[in-house]
């Protein structure tokens, strides 16, 4: 839900950016892999450092990416088999980097093997969760779900809590508490969302053999 409502509102918004990059000759490939770069690059270098807040900041302006090159292939007819793939399989990487980051920190100066371990669990989650789709269509099934937790939350519960967190080095009391708190919410709804696809997988793959069967015996 929140994926659908938010791309359509940023889409808006930043289609006039879109618009000056494609005068000025930018490609849709590039500002995809600048923007990944900048999510990679913001994740290994502050959140392992427990800069949280500036680190939020240097991966929510480059997550961004992820709107504007898709609307300039839009707006240039260019939509693209290549540019799916480009930005999908970045946007794993770009995932990695920053649950990777945060496992990182707590691996080292955080000092919570709990905490390393479940910066882990939400890495390798996300990562199962976008396969069951992309494994389940590739088989010829709908995979007619979403799931509670998409990409989308995950980002946005993680990144807000960072951000939040940050603040601590600010002064401001008690907000270092939001980040574990976020890393228990994605990696709990992450499960649940790889539970709701496996199971609609198995229901449609069945129906679909079923079918199948049904035909073969006609």
């Amino acid at each position: 839900m929140l994926n659908k409502y938010a791309r359509a509102f940023f889409t808006r918004v930043l289609t006039p950016f879109a618009a000056l990059l494609i005068r000025i000759g930018v490609s849709p490939d590039a500002v995809t892999l600048v923007g990944t770069g900048g999510v990679v690059a913001g994740a290994l270098i502050f959140y392992p450092m427990g800069e949280f807040f500036w680190g939020t900041v240097v991966i929510t302006l480059f997550v961004f990416s992820d709107l504007v090159d898709g609307n300039m292939a839009r707006q240039l007819g260019r939509s693209s088999r290549w540019g799916a793939f480009l930005d999908s399989t970045l946007d794993r990487v770009a995932d990695s980097a920053i649950f990777g980051g945060l496992a990182l920190w707590y691996a080292g100066r955080g000092d919570s093997l709990l905490l390393c371990g479940m910066a882990i669990f939400c890495l390798a989650s996300g990562q199962v969760v976008s396969y069951t789709k992309a494994r389940g269509e590739a088989i010829g099934l709908p995979v007619d779900v979403n799931g509670l937790v998409e990409r989308a939350e995950r980002l946005v519960v993680t990144l807000v809590a960072c951000g939040l967190s940050g603040l601590h080095a600010f002064g401001v009391p008690g907000v270092e508490i939001l980040l574990p708190i976020a890393l228990w919410i994605v990696a709990i709804g992450s499960a649940v969302t790889l539970g709701q696809r496996v199971v609609t997988v198995r229901r449609e793959s069945a129906e679909a053999d079923a079918i199948a069967q049904g035909g073969n015996s006609a």
